[in-house]
């Protein structure tokens, strides 16, 4: 998808699982293997280099990989095969020893773990850009008022800081969420045929070992060949990543919209425009994020399915993750590097969030009136009231505050002055702001 892809992630982000990277990460298995076998005692010393002198990813041919996978089932296969071919030209002896008491699920699980070990940095630095990005709105917009929307509908005052706030409180539990996996994600899988470590007699957990050391992985208490929760883990945190992602970029996308003007996303030269109506600034930020979230949880899905192998190495579950993780990484990896330019750019209308708490008349402040006055006359009586006085403002096209003020049920309670300052957004913004506060000092 070489067209389509930079829409949904940078060079830098889809090139950590490129063809290329995926060969080199099995064949970067394939020499550790080789060394700490070598160092275990099981196979020659001389072994060892000559192996991972080969283990290059420009050496093989790819498309000869790719069309020899489907008779063998995988990858690993057709790329042990040319890597013995390769090591053979220079050293017969020591090609005997290429992939000696591995499965090609060992190459394949733990190539991908080292992958996926190359990308979470790439991801987190995307996050913190976009957290710091999220804070600095938070905290210059705290006090800015605009409508607060529920069910679509305008509901109560609330601030542009509080909704970054809401954003960066999301985010951050999604980086304490990466930081977590890590443990559980960066650990070698080593098991042969069928789990036990058989081929290599009295020495396999010796080369496991040695493998976990010299990729620098940690070693599990037991091969994971039919345990694939560490992958359906890291898909599904992926997922949640995106998801939030999404949520940013649903809220920036209704805030741009014509008839609300809140907010638009960064402008660049030819950003946003359309093919034939030369007056559009679309969210492309936005649209972007949101296919993402919207391919997400079918990948996830898939990946929750492939937790049920078959006995101890299943039948096409595991084939699935091959496609679907690196997918999910991917998708993550973009919508996190998307939403961080687009919140660094963001651009603010403070203007229009003012119109739009104005434009239903001071209908958007009811609660504030019947809170003051349900605790003269009861909540019941003064939702009534209040409820009565809106429908009439709505319906003759007056100012709440001109309705009420001319109601005696309510001055012989509220003064006129009371009444005013009552339909203040201003006065009704609750603990906004000392929500905005406690979400910064949790960041810090």
């Amino acid at each position: 998808m070489t067209l389509l892809g930079p829409l949904f992630a940078p060079d830098e982000v889809r090139d950590v699982f490129s063809d290329r990277a995926c060969l080199q990460a099995m064949l970067d298995v394939e020499a550790a293997l080789a060394r700490a076998e070598a160092t275990a005692g099981v196979i020659p010393r001389a072994a060892a280099p000559a192996i991972q002198a080969k283990c290059r990813a420009e050496l093989f041919d790819l498309e000869a990989i790719a069309k020899a996978a489907p008779n063998g089932g995988n990858l690993a296969i057709p790329l042990v095969r040319q890597l013995t071919a390769l090591v053979k030209t220079d050293d017969a002896e020591a090609s005997r020893f290429v992939h000696w008491g591995a499965t090609s699920q060992d190459i394949i699980d733990t190539g991908l773990v080292l992958q996926l070990r190359a990308f979470l940095p790439l991801l987190e630095k995307d996050l913190a850009r976009l957290s710091e990005a999220l804070a600095a709105l938070a905290r210059k917009h705290k006090d800015t008022p605009e409508v607060g929307r529920t069910w679509l509908q305008q509901a109560l005052p609330v601030t542009f800081g509080l909704k970054a706030a809401g954003w960066l409180d999301g985010i951050e539990r999604q980086r304490g969420r990466l930081a977590e996996l890590k443990a559980r994600l960066f650990v070698v899988q080593f098991g042969g045929a069928a789990g036990t470590l058989a081929a290599l007699g009295p020495k396999g957990l010796d080369v496991a070992s040695a493998l976990a050391g010299e990729l620098k992985l940690a070693l599990p208490d037991m091969p994971w060949h039919g345990q694939r929760d560490r992958f359906a883990e890291a898909g599904a945190t992926f997922g949640l990543i995106i998801g939030s992602l999404a949520k940013m970029a649903r809220d920036v996308s209704l805030l741009m919209q014509t008839e609300i003007g809140e907010v638009q996303e960064p402008a660049g030269e030819g950003r946003g425009g359309s093919s034939t109506m030369p007056h559009k600034r679309n969210p492309v930020a936005s649209a972007s994020v949101l296919a993402a979230a919207t391919r997400a949880p079918g990948l996830v899905a898939t990946l929750l399915q492939a937790m049920a192998p078959e006995h101890e190495r299943g039948l096409g579950g595991w084939q699935a993750e091959w496609v679907v993780l690196p997918e999910l990484a991917v998708l993550a990896g973009g919508a996190a590097r998307t939403m961080g330019e687009t919140m660094e750019g963001l651009e603010l209308n403070a203007g229009r969030m003012a119109e739009n708490l104005e434009c239903t008349q001071g209908l958007v402040l009811a609660e504030a009136v019947q809170m003051a006055l349900g605790a003269k006359i009861g909540r019941d009586v003064a939702h009534d009231l209040i409820e009565k006085a809106s429908r009439r403002a709505l319906a003759e096209g007056q100012h709440l505050r001109d309705v009420l003020t001319a109601d005696p049920a309510v001055t012989q309670h509220l003064a006129k002055a009371e009444i005013g300052r009552l339909l203040d957004a201003r006065n009704y913004l609750g603990q906004a702001a000392a929500l905005v506060e406690r979400v910064l000092a949790a960041k810090k």
